[in-house]
């Protein structure tokens, strides 16, 4: 086949501009990368094998080598691994084939300073040898073809493809290093380097010098050693290598299991949140082991769903080697690992928030949304997921949980009040907290969009029931107001029910109904739901996933107090009122709608009617 040429993916590109200007401040990150590729392709063939011996007949002592040529200014690594097919090497080194891609690369700004961050977060693996290339050449042959295929490019946009030879499996990268890679060639500085970032990796990595080959690394399971004899740099680096992240973990969980089951486990929280988090697939990234064999980096029923943010491995003395990912999903040994590890890791999240608050608020606001999913999803472990929730309130600007809430109640409040919205701004400016407000009382700002679903399930904390101050009559007559300075009357009561009596009337079926509002203070009118009706943030959620097609009507609630309100209630008790009212009237609803931050049904007729109120507000 002909040498052909091609683009890279849009985003490799962008990528690739930040990535040849010095994306890391220290450029030999390249090669823990590189070293780290090679052990998960010597990982992948190792549990083929299981099930096609030949694949590894004649050569089943895996290891990456690695051979600088000073002279030629060249670096080369290696490895006898799975190797890529043609179309494997076009998608793995012209595409970034992983979820949270596009919603990654639409936060690149276009500021090198601020987007150099950004990438260091997401981890670009492989391009990271343009930092110090001029040219990278790549040659691999997929186990069991008989053809290999060799790939270059110089990192600017373009690269080509074409058949050559290989003698064996495997695939070797040549770096053809620029004026800043040249100590790459220098075999002290790989020595160094690997003993910084790669010690901990399970195959030999092998240095070339001379003709004579010295492994460089301890090359045994970082998992089975001891605690003690782990260093938190070694930690660290295997939580790059296992995760293929650049940030350092937040909390590290190293745990050796043994009596019925034995099992060892290394787990890492992250330091950032991972871009992929809330994609559709909501897959878990922990890799599976079997007495140090590598099985799969997609065993979904090792983790519940809502732990995804973890990455780390699992390795098993119990399964069998040559355990299938079918097999997986009915198998009890690994039902029994999955509780077993979801329970520890709780409980070291339950230490954590106990022992450093201030660090747990920095999990909160990474993976809090994700834990939460737990609360309805797992209801073995809710009771240990509740208390790791958090929240933002009212009450001040730091998170809480709702053991702290329920503790700051007010004497005769009975419900733990809640609202909840996209943003937390709009949400303290809400004309339904007034009321609240005006009593010291606190209510939770709920941005998240699972607490809409596992807050009604659950129903009740501490037998306290959850309450939406947007959902239902505001009964706040058994808790004063801590304000009494605000003695602004209200017209009589039949006064306001014969402006009720007009406004309904000129609604119609636009609303449920109109009532006088025990919630507002300052504002004229809120829009509220019904008791018995969906939470209007909820319903607003499921019509914007398609899942709600016909909308609630919602009750529009008037403030007595209010001025405007007040100047109606008068306008009400003149002969005629009526047709003057009715402008009013839907000028009040589209004004509750623009407080709820929903769109207008017909903007025309709202600014028809604005003008015509304000013209004979001149005129009179």
């Amino acid at each position: 086949m002909a040498s052909e040429k091609r683009e890279f993916q849009a985003e490799v590109s962008r990528l690739l501009e930040i990535v040849a200007h010095s994306l890391y401040s220290e450029k030999e990150i390249f090669l823990r990368e590189l070293i780290s590729n090679a052990s998960d392709a010597c990982d992948k063939l190792r549990y083929l094998s299981l099930t096609e011996p030949a694949l590894i007949a004649g050569d089943a002592e895996f290891k990456v080598t690695i051979q600088p040529d000073k002279g030629q200014h060249l670096l080369t690594i290696s490895d006898n691994g799975v190797g890529m097919s043609r179309d494997e090497m076009i998608g793995n080194l012209g595409t970034i084939a992983r979820s949270g891609t596009a919603a990654f690369v639409s936060k690149l700004s276009g500021d090198e300073k601020k987007d150099v961050g950004l990438i260091g977060k997401f981890g670009v693996g492989f391009y990271s040898a343009f930092m110090v290339s001029k040219e990278v050449e790549v040659i691999s042959k997929r186990t069991g073809e008989e053809i290999a295929h060799r790939w270059v490019s110089d990192g600017k946009g373009e690269f080509t493809i074409d058949e050559t030879t290989r003698a064996t499996r495997g695939t070797t990268i040549t770096l053809h290093l620029n004026e800043a890679g040249e100590e790459f060639a220098e075999p002290l500085r790989i020595k160094e380097i690997v003993k910084k970032y790669s010690d901990h990796i399970a195959l030999p990595v092998v240095l070339v010098e001379d003709g004579k080959e010295e492994t460089l690394n301890a090359a045994s399971a970082l998992w089975m050693r001891s605690k003690s004899e782990i260093t938190a740099e070694q930690y660290k680096e295997f939580y790059h290598h296992v995760a293929h992240a650049f940030d350092d973990p937040w909390l590290t969980l190293h745990n050796k299991a043994e009596g019925a089951l034995e099992y060892a486990t290394l787990l890492f929280v992250p330091g950032t949140k991972p871009y992929d988090l809330f994609q559709p697939e909501r897959k878990n990234q922990v890799k599976l082991y079997v007495r140090r064999v590598f099985i799969t980096d997609d065993a979904q029923e090792l983790l519940p769903p809502y732990l995804r943010f973890l990455r780390g491995i699992v390795d098993s003395e119990d399964l069998p080697l040559n355990v299938s990912r079918e097999m997986l999903q009915h198998n009890p040994v690994l039902a029994r690992m999955r509780t077993q590890i979801t329970k520890r890791v709780l409980t070291e999240l339950t230490k954590k928030a106990k022992d450093d608050p201030e660090a747990f608020i920095t999990f909160s606001e990474n993976f809090g949304a994700v834990l939460k999913e737990g609360i309805y999803e797992d209801r073995e472990n809710q009771s240990e997921i509740l208390p790791l929730a958090r929240f933002r309130s009212t009450a001040g600007d730091a998170l809480t949980s709702l053991d702290e809430y329920v503790a700051r109640m007010k004497p005769g409040q009975e419900a733990i009040y809640t609202i909840a919205g996209e943003n937390l701004d709009a949400l303290k400016r809400s004309p339904q907290l007034e009321g609240f407000r005006a009593r010291g009382i606190e209510v939770l700002l709920l941005t998240d969009p699972v607490d809409e679903f596992w807050m009604p399930a659950l129903g009740k904390y501490q037998e306290k029931e959850f309450k939406s101050v947007t959902r239902g009559s505001a009964d706040l007559d058994k808790i004063a107001p801590e304000d009494k300075k605000d003695e602004t009357p209200e017209a009589p009561a039949s006064d306001v029910a014969s402006l009720i009596a007009v406004l309904k009337l000129a609604l119609g079926d636009a609303v449920k109904d109109v009532r006088s509002s025990k919630r507002l203070t300052d504002s004229a009118v809120c829009l509220v739901a019904d008791d018995n009706d969906m939470d209007m943030h909820l319903e607003r959620l499921l019509r914007q996933h398609k899942q709600l097609n016909a909308d609630s009507k919602r009750i529009l609630e008037i403030n007595p107090k209010h001025s405007l309100i007040a100047g109606l209630v008068a306008l009400a008790g003149k002969s005629g009122a009526s047709d003057s009212l009715s402008d009013f009237a839907w000028i009040l609803l589209d004004q509750a709608r623009l407080l709820e931050g929903e769109t207008l049904p017909n903007p025309n007729d709202f600014a028809k009617r604005l003008s015509s109120v304000l013209a004979r507000g001149l005129s009179a």
